[in-house]
């Protein structure tokens, strides 16, 4: 079994949520953390607080969209722990709305932070895992993209890419020694619905026809908090991922994503639509 001690990895998304906590865990697990996000003032303080020597973390500031922020970020890791084990792609927001609603340029945005950019990260990072025969590549997907739900096509259209792209991926590398999962959380407390609400403003304020059923979305959203779990619980399912020689394929989490993902497997179509339908 991978021991983390020492393990160079780098970790997007990193100022708050599962990637925060995901850093906190693997910190203290021994590993070298690399963490990036757009905002550095919270990850200069957050790289404080876990390493005040600065020894074994490095905060890189950047955008993930960014050709330029990515090299940077795959440089700058380089120059100081001379390889990259581990790639934890979590980086990503939602996009809320009715798909005839929705700008194609918004959707497009989406699609190029969580899955395009994910995609031209990893192909960064992948000749040196390569050529070392080792190295693993953990994608944080989501239970919506098994399970996608009106309002939300597009953010969840987004996650179910992550399913296909990971799957291939995986029988890509596995000649080469590279190991490839995918974690998919339920609801999680976390900034994203803040952060979806903003970005989803004027779809939502313009919503037209679909307007009625948005009582039935936010209904639905309030009783999810109930049953929410926290990014640690995400987490650990990284640090799982990342100490095993033979990862599995998929981990979801927390316990309702396992209820909900059983409830799809069991369920013929049209029930599960009824279940997760919007009422006005």
């Amino acid at each position: 079994m991978p021991t983390l001690a020492g393990q160079v990895i780098i970790i997007t998304g990193a100022s708050s949520g599962i990637g925060e906590a995901t850093a906190r865990r693997l910190v203290r697990a021994a590993a070298k953390v690399v963490i990036t996000a757009r905002r550095p003032d919270r990850l200069e303080a957050l790289a404080r607080e876990l390493d005040p020597t600065g020894e074994k973390i490095l905060s890189v500031a950047g955008d993930v969209t960014s050709d330029t922020d990515r090299r940077k970020l795959v440089a700058a890791t380089l120059a100081k722990f001379g390889r990259i084990d581990a790639l934890v792609n979590n980086a990503g927001y939602g996009t809320r709305g009715p798909v005839e609603m929705a700008p194609v340029d918004l959707i497009r945005k989406n699609y190029e932070t969580n899955v395009f950019s994910l995609i031209a990260l990893t192909q960064l990072v992948l000749p040196g895992m390569r050529e070392r025969g080792s190295g693993c590549i953990v994608n944080i997907g989501s239970v919506a993209g098994k399970i996608a739900r009106p309002l939300s096509s597009i953010y969840d259209s987004t996650k179910h890419a992550l399913e296909a792209l990971t799957d291939g991926l995986r029988g890509e590398l596995k000649p080469f020694g590279v190991r490839v999962t995918l974690i998919r959380p339920g609801f999680i407390v976390t900034e994203f619905v803040e952060a979806a609400d903003k970005v989803s403003a004027a779809v939502v304020e313009n919503a037209g026809a679909y307007a009625p059923f948005y009582k039935g979305y936010q209904t639905n959203t309030t009783t999810m908090r109930r049953i929410a779990g926290v990014p640690d619980d995400i987490a650990r399912l990284v640090e799982k991922a990342l100490t095993s020689d033979n990862p599995a394929p998929r981990y979801n989490g927390p316990f309702h994503a396992k209820i909900f993902l059983l409830l799809k497997w069991l369920l013929p179509d049209r029930l599960l639509a009824f279940v997760v339908r919007l009422r006005k």
